[in-house]
C-alpha cells in the first residue's frame, strides 16, 4: 500500500474532528469563556505564573507533550503490522487523547493552575487526593525514564547526534534572555535566529564528528547520556521558565511541525510503499520488539501517538499557569494532540517503508535477530550512506530516523545528502523527547513541592528556592536511577501502562469536574474512553507482572505496578461515586456560551470602571482570543 493513503486519511479524520468534535467539547460540554479571567493574570509572579502569547503557549504544549511516545511508540508497534497502530492513532486520538488533554487543561484553569491531584482533593477528597498525588508521582518519574532511555540509545557513541542536541541548550538560554530582556515582544526574530542557530549546530556536526579534539569530547557511552540528562532534567526544572524551558520547547516547536510537514510532503512527493504486512506473525505475541500480543500491547506501545496521561502533568502543571484566555483551551488542548497523533502516523508510515528484515535488525538485538532467520536488505548500504552502524538500537528513535532520512534522499536533488537527513533526524527526535523530560522534571518538581508541603508548609511553597532546588534534585534523580539500571526491554512495557494508568486517573476526575459544573448529560465524553482504557490496560498491567516482571525476578517492577493499580482503582472507584452523587445533586446548567461570555464581559466592564485589579486584562483577553467577533 502507498504510505500516502494514510497522510490523506489522517489529514481528514484529525481536521475534521478538531471543527466538529473539539468544538462541540469547547461549546457545549465545557463552555469555554474567553473573558474569564486565567490563572496566568491573576497569580501572575514572573516565575511560574507568566502570561504568554498563545503561539508560544502552543509551541510550549506541543513540545511539552510530544516526547519519545508518538515518535518511537508506533515505530515500536510496527511489529505487528501497520494496521492495528494506524487504527488506534486515528480512533484513539480523537476520542480519547485530545478529549483527555482539552479536558483536564480546562478543569486546572478553573482550579488556578493547580495539579491533578490537587483537582481531584478539591472534588473528591483528602484520601483519593493523597491517593492521586502518589499515583501521579509515580507515574511521573517512570513517564521521564521511559522517555530518557530513547534518548540514551539513540545518541550514545555518536558525537554528531551529541553535539547537535548540546547546543541546543546555550542558544534556547540565547533566545530566553534575548526575548525577555534584548528584544522584549520581537518573537519572529527570536524564532529566526533559534531556528538558524540550530540548522547550523547539525551544519557543522560533521566536523565536530571528524575532529580528533572534539569529537572525543561528544562521544559519550550510554552511561554518560544518562548522567548528561539527569544533569539537564534537574537544571531545566529549577531556572525560571521563560529562560529555558519556554524558549527552548517553542522553538523545538518549528523543528517539529516543520520537520514532520516536510515529512508529509516527502511522503506526498516519494510516495513510498509501505513494506510491512497489515499484521505480522507476531500478533499473537513473541515478537523481538515487544513479546506480548498486539491486543492489548498495541495501546501501551503507541502509548502518546493516541493517549497520554503525561500529558495531565503538562495540562495541569505548566500551561495552564501560561495561557492568557480560555478560548486558546480548544487549540492549545484538542489541537496540539490531534497534532502530535498525526506526528504519530508520520512516524508509523516511515518506519514500516523500511523492509521488514532491516526494521527488525534495527529494533531487536544481535541474538534476538538471528533467531528470526531474516537477512537484511538495504541496511548494509545504508550504514555506508549514513556513516554509522545503526543495527541493533533498539528504541524505535533510530529505525525512525533510518525512514525518514531514506525518504527525504529519495527527494529529487537530495540523494547525497543521507547523513545530514539521518542525523537531522536523530536531532528532531532527541528535541521532542528532551523537552518533555524538562517540562515533566518541572512538573514533577511541583507535585514533590505540594505532596511534601501537606505536612511541611514552607517546602510546599513554589517559590521558596531550596525547596524547588531540592525537589528537581530528587525527581530527576529518581527517574535517572531507573535509566541508570534498567533497559528498554523492561523499562518501556511498565512505561506504557503507567502512563496509560494516570490516563485513566485524568479521565475519572475530567468526569467529575463535567458532573459538578452541572454538565453530566455529557460525561460519556470522558467515561467512554475512562472505562475502554480501564479494561485494556489493566489487563496489560496484568500481564506485565506475571508474564514479563515475575519470570524475569523483576520485583521491583512488579512491585511498583501492583501499587499503580491499587491507587488507580482507589481513585477510580472515588470518583464514579461522585459523578454518581453529583448527577443527583447538582442542577443540569443549559446556559450558552455566548451566555456565559456576556455576563463575564459585563463583569469585566464594571471592574474597568471601577479601576479593580483587572481592569487592564480586558484589552489583553481580546487581543489574545482566536476567535473573530
Amino acid at each position: 500500500m502507498n504510505g500516502l493513503f494514510l497522510v490523506i486519511i489522517s489529514a481528514l479524520v484529525f481536521v475534521l474532528a478538531y471543527r466538529f468534535y473539539g468544538a462541540f467539547i469547547a461549546a457545549k460540554v465545557l463552555t469555554v469563556n474567553q473573558y474569564k479571567v486565567t490563572p496566568a493574570f491573576r497569580f501572575e509572579d514572573g516565575h511560574d505564573y507568566v502570561p504568554t502569547n498563545k503561539y508560544v503557549v502552543f509551541g510550549h504544549h506541543f513540545a511539552a507533550i510530544a516526547g519519545a511516545g508518538p515518535l518511537v511508540g508506533p515505530v515500536i508497534a510496527a511489529q505487528f503490522g501497520y494496521l492495528p497502530g494506524a487504527l488506534w492513532i486515528l480512533i484513539g486520538g480523537v476520542l480519547a487523547g485530545a478529549v483527555h488533554d482539552m479536558v483536564i487543561l480546562f478543569c486546572s484553569m478553573r482550579y488556578d493552575g493547580k495539579s491533578i491531584a490537587e483537582i481531584a482533593k478539591s472534588q473528591i477528597g483528602d484520601k483519593v487526593g493523597l491517593a492521586t498525588s502518589f499515583a501521579v508521582l509515580f507515574l511521573n518519574i517512570l513517564a521521564m525514564a521511559g522517555m530518557a532511555v530513547v534518548i540514551v540509545n539513540a545518541l550514545h557513541d555518536s558525537a554528531w547526534g551529541t553535539f547537535t542536541i548540546a547546543m541546543t541548550i546555550p542558544i534556547a538560554l540565547f533566545i530566553g534572555v534575548y526575548m525577555q530582556y534584548l528584544r522584549p515582544g520581537k518573537i519572529k526574530e527570536g524564532t529566526i535566529i533559534g531556528v538558524v542557530l540550530t540548522l547550523l549546530a547539525v551544519v557543522v556536526g560533521p566536523a565536530v564528528q571528524a575532529s580528533p579534539t572534539i569529537a572525543p569530547l561528544f562521544t559519550i557511552g550510554p552511561t554518560g547520556i544518562g548522567i548528561a540528562l539527569i544533569i539537564y532534567g534537574f537544571v531545566a526544572a529549577a531556572l525560571p521558565v521563560w529562560l529555558l524551558l519556554a524558549p527552548r520547547d517553542y522553538l523545538s516547536t518549528y523543528m517539529k511541525i516543520g520537520t514532520i510537514g516536510a515529512l508529509a510532503i516527502g511522503i506526498i512527493i516519494v510516495g513510498p510503499m509501505i513494506q510491512m504486512p497489515a499484521l505480522t506473525q507476531f500478533v499473537s505475541g513473541g515478537g523481538p520488539v515487544i513479546t506480548g500480543p498486539v491486543l492489548p500491547y498495541v495501546f501501551i506501545t503507541i502509548a502518546c501517538g493516541a493517549v497520554s496521561g503525561f500529558h495531565a502533568m503538562i495540562s495541569t502543571g505548566t500551561t495552564p499557569k501560561m495561557l492568557m484566555n480560555e478560548r486558546s483551551i480548544l487549540p492549545v488542548g484538542y489541537g496540539a494532540m490531534v497534532t502530535e497523533s498525526f506526528v504519530a502516523m508520520m512516524a508509523l508510515i516511515a518506519a514500516t517503508s523500511l523492509v521488514p528484515a532491516d526494521y527488525f535488525a534495527i529494533n531487536s538485538s544481535e541474538a534476538a535477530f538471528k533467531a528470526l532467520n531474516m537477512s537484511v536488505v538495504d541496511l548494509p548500504q545504508l550504514n555506508a550512506m549514513i556513516g554509522e552502524n545503526v543495527a541493533h538500537r533498539p528504541g524505535g528513535a533510530v529505525s525512525l530516523a533510518v525512514g525518514m532520512a531514506f525518504i527525504f534522499s529519495n527527494l529529487p536533488g537530495l540523494d547525497q545528502l543521507m547523513n545530514y537527513w539521518y542525523h537531522f533526524c536523530i536531532m528532531f527526535e532527541a528535541l521532542f523527547i528532551m523537552t518533555i523530560i524538562d517540562a515533566g522534571t518541572r512538573v514533577g518538581r511541583y507535585m514533590l513541592q505540594e505532596l511534601i508541603g501537606r505536612v511541611w508548609p514552607k517546602f510546599g511553597d513554589a517559590h521558596w528556592m531550596p525547596g524547588a532546588v531540592i525537589a528537581s534534585a530528587l525527581i530527576s534523580g529518581a527517574w535517572g536511577y531507573i535509566v541508570l539500571q534498567g533497559n528498554l526491554s523492561t523499562i518501556w512495557p511498565i512505561f506504557g501502562v503507567s502512563n496509560q494508568l494516570l490516563a485513566i486517573i485524568t479521565l475519572a476526575i475530567s468526569s467529575v469536574v463535567i458532573c459538578s459544573i452541572g454538565k453530566a448529560r455529557y460525561v460519556w465524553v470522558t467515561a467512554i474512553p475512562w472505562a475502554f482504557l480501564t479494561v485494556v490496560i489493566f489487563w496489560a498491567d496484568f500481564l506485565n507482572m506475571f508474564n514479563i516482571y515475575l519470570p524475569k525476578g523483576e520485583w521491583l517492577l512488579f512491585t511498583v505496578s501492583a501499587i499503580m493499580a491499587i491507587l488507580v482503582i482507589i481513585v477510580s472507584i472515588g470518583s464514579l461515586k461522585k459523578c454518581m452523587e453529583l448527577s443527583k445533586t447538582v442542577p443540569p446548567d443549559y446556559k450558552t456560551q455566548a451566555e456565559y461570555e456576556a455576563e463575564e464581559l459585563q463583569h469585566l466592564k464594571e471592574q474597568e470602571s471601577a479601576g479593580g485589579d483587572y481592569a487592564a486584562t480586558v484589552k489583553e483577553f481580546e487581543a489574545d482570543t482566536l476567535v473573530t467577533k
